[in-house]
């Protein structure tokens, strides 16, 4: 709201050059406005009360608005992981498919991996709340909510070797450390059965 509005007038020489106009000179008339702005409360309280509101639908008529809300939230989980199959590493820019069959394969295939991955990740991220451990990030801090993917970096250097030995082979697991054992160890037990 405008208080104390005050409007005057200025004029300026067409040309722009400084001093009394001439007789007839033509003059550009500007208009210069002072005034108060004061705030009403009453109006900022109510535009309060209508900010950040936005409608939730759905076709499931059995959510209620609280449910609604909270899947809604919790979306941007989904979008991350849709971030993951389209990351270069995971190169699907490289398959050519033509077939609406294959491709509908493919795309399962691809939402299969991504929920086997989140759960891997969850129970991970589980099992180091549960047990107070951690493991270092790309920085070298610790945490307990890694990246599943950062944790296969972490795990990408294992190695299985097979040396004979008296005509027997026998396999080791190489570049094996602490963290990578811990990692092991954490995921369970059918995990182990694989590494030691």
């Amino acid at each position: 709201m405008l208080e104390t509005v005050e409007i005057s007038t200025v004029s300026t020489r067409e040309n722009g050059k400084r001093g009394r106009p001439k007789k007839d000179e033509k003059l550009i008339v500007h208009y210069v406005v002072n005034a108060t702005a004061v705030r009403n409360e009453e109006i900022t309280l109510n535009e309060k009360e209508h900010q950040g509101r936005f409608i939730i639908a759905s076709n499931d008529l059995n959510l209620d608005a609280e449910k609604m809300l909270d899947y809604y939230k919790n979306q941007s989980k989904v979008e991350k992981g849709f971030r993951f199959i389209k990351d270069k590493s995971f190169r699907v820019s490289e398959v050519y498919l033509k077939k609406p069959q294959r491709i509908e394969a493919l795309s399962m295939v691809m939402v299969l991996t991504l929920m086997v991955y989140s759960v891997a990740e969850w129970k991970l991220r589980e099992r180091l709340k549960e047990t107070g451990e951690t493991i270092p990030d790309q920085v070298k801090k610790q945490t307990q909510k890694p990246t599943l993917k950062w944790t296969f970096m972490l795990m990408r250097e294992i190695t299985e070797v097979k040396v004979e030995v008296d005509s027997k082979v026998v396999t080791q697991i190489a570049n094996m450390d602490e963290i990578k054992g811990k990692i092991i160890r954490l995921m369970g037990k059918n995990c182990e059965k694989y590494y030691f």
